[in-house]
């Protein structure tokens, strides 16, 4: 197993905080981080609230979890039980040890919402994306091969191009049909598809709401809906621009990167090496893939980068993509 840089961070959070939440999209490896943190302690349970008979144990929560005060307990996609967080303050109060509360969430704002809302002061927050280039340390041929499929687990460690393609592809309709959908989002599959590749074929542009729009058939408000969506789920990142425009109205837009270069990859039907590089993409391409390892490698630091420092770095790697001629 390649062991996660967010480990030993998880770890000493649990030892700082009751409760934990560690967000990420599905298939980054959540699951498989807070089972290895919870075989690491004396006592832990670990329950799927996607799974009915997992649930079903929560009919009566303050019963059931009260029974485990003295374990770990680890609620992997807790967005699907929100009425949880009360019941979590209630037992965390009651007693407020750390490491009570592993809480896994696939990307939810509701989620974020609802915990700030109700854990306050009792919740660390925590993030886990894809592989990074820390994580997985390619070699050079391995390196192309990994800017090709992109950082999600299944797809890099699948035994061919051929079968990472095929993941990403189910992922994508998996992530349109089943993932949005039980976020409470009521906006049809397909729609959200054609408005996640065309800004695939807008990947590093400059974002312009109103010509996507007149290109989409829908209004501004309508498509910054659909962009706030995707964000809001680690699919895509804006990056701020480089300076801020406080003399005057214009105000400059931010770039859209879609975070995961093998999902871009997919949705613009790249299945290999030679289609990237004799792809219009490949430069845009390789600037974000650049700046998603830089801000995974940043980590928290991001956070409290300015909008002028984010943007430099981003500067950097499209100049250094340019530099290389692609």
């Amino acid at each position: 197993m390649i062991t996660r840089k967010l480990f030993p961070v998880t770890d000493r959070a649990l030892k700082e905080f009751p409760a934990v939440a560690l967000l990420g999209p599905r298939q980054s490896g959540k699951t498989t981080l807070a089972k290895a943190l919870a075989q690491a302690r004396v006592a832990s349970l670990y329950l799927d609230l996607e799974r009915p008979s997992e649930l079903a144990k929560l009919a009566d929560p303050e019963l059931f979890l009260s029974r485990h005060s003295d374990k770990l307990v680890v609620l992997d996609e807790i967005q699907r039980a929100p009425e949880l967080f009360a019941v979590l303050r209630a037992l965390i109060d009651e007693k407020r040890t750390a490491g009570r509360f592993l809480l896994l969430g696939s990307a939810s704002p509701q989620l974020l919402r609802q915990a700030s809302e109700s854990l306050a002061g009792r919740i660390g927050f925590l993030e886990l994306a894809p592989f990074d280039v820390s994580e997985i340390v390619p070699g050079p041929e391995q390196l192309q091969n990994f800017w090709l499929r992109g950082g999600y687990p299944p797809s890099w460690l699948a035994p061919s191009n051929a079968v990472s393609l095929r993941w990403r592809e189910s992922f994508i309709t998996t992530h349109l049909e089943r993932d949005i959908p039980s976020f409470g989002i009521r906006i049809p599959g397909m729609t959200l598809h054609r408005f996640w590749r065309m800004i695939a074929h807008l990947h590093g542009q400059p974002w312009n709401a109103s010509r996507l729009a007149a290109s989409f058939g829908v209004s501004a408000p309508t498509v910054q809906h659909y962009l706030d969506i995707l964000e809001a789920t680690y699919m895509l990142r804006r990056l701020p621009p480089l300076h801020a425009n406080l003399g005057k109205r214009l105000v400059k837009s931010p770039k859209v990167y879609l975070r995961d270069s093998g999902i871009l990859h997919a949705l613009l039907n790249i299945r290999d090496q030679d289609d990237l590089a004799g792809h219009p993409i490949v430069g845009a391409s390789w600037e974000g893939w650049v700046l998603e390892q830089v801000v995974q490698i940043l980590g928290q630091q991001w956070e409290f980068l300015s909008h002028g420092q984010r943007r430099g770095i981003g500067y950097c790697c499209g100049a250094g993509a340019a530099a290389y001629g692609i």
